[in-house]
């Protein structure tokens, strides 16, 4: 009885094989460009997510002539397959941007060490191209053009801004990961020691913007007592007998 692999595109974008539990199907799956994984779930054949898409359709279809010629039963869906290939949808439809969220997510998940995972997170960290710098951006700039289309919208745009602030706020919190990811999993590993309650102590008391401006609305509108040092409103003296 020939031997089943299936080739297919998982949610994430990322095409697999499965099946090919055999020295000649792996081999044949190998020469035509995926990379094979042994570990707890079994063997499988994947492409390394960062394939462009029409090289995954000339690779899957590839493999499945050879692995045919070979006489093992392949499935393969029409959209992998150049001889019936339909134009691709994503299962994400119009929402490229998340589609290629998966895609690093995937990547992060897939990482044998840690120089593997520093290169997977990169695309969400880098400064200047990273999908956190991309989403800042994109926040930043709704918040200006709400403010162009309608100046009562104020709020609304200042929604925008505040969280275009929190995404900047994550940003700072991860400088310099880089180096520290590079060794995540060698023996040479000194990590710096766990931060104690206090050390975060400040974070998590930190006020947000929203609130801040709050804070100036409310102090605009009614009188302060003027506070000493401590924060507290001075006692008043009272006189030596």
């Amino acid at each position: 009885m020939p031997t089943s692999i299936t080739i297919t595109s998982e949610f994430s974008g990322s095409v697999v094989a499965k099946g090919a539990t055999d020295d000649l199907s792996a081999q044949l799956l190998r020469h035509a460009g995926f990379k094979q994984i042994d570990d707890w779930h079994g063997r499988r054949h994947r492409l390394p997510t960062t394939t462009p898409l029409a090289d995954q359709v000339a690779i899957a279809s590839h493999a499945a002539e050879m692995l045919r010629a070979a006489r093992y039963d392949v499935t393969l869906p029409p959209s992998l397959d150049t001889a019936r290939m339909s134009p691709p949808v994503h299962a994400l439809g119009p929402y490229a941007a998340g589609a290629e969220l998966l895609s690093i997510t995937d990547q992060i998940r897939a990482a044998e060490d840690g120089a593997s995972l520093q290169r997977a997170v990169d695309h969400l960290l880098h400064p200047e191209h990273g999908a956190l710098e991309r989403v800042r951006e994109a926040l930043e700039a709704a918040g200006e053009q709400v403010n162009d289309l309608d100046e009562d919208a104020y709020a609304l745009a200042d929604r925008f801004g505040f969280a275009s602030e929190f995404v900047s706020s994550a940003q700072s919190e991860l400088v310099d990961a880089e180096a520290e990811l590079r060794r995540v999993g060698t023996a040479s590993t000194s990590y710096s020691p766990a931060p104690t309650v206090r050390d975060h102590r400040g974070a998590a008391l930190a006020t947000s913007p929203a609130a801040n401006q709050a804070k100036v609305s409310s102090a605009s509108s009614s009188p302060s007592a003027p506070c000493s040092a401590t924060g507290h409103p001075p006692r008043a003296s009272t006189p030596r007998r």
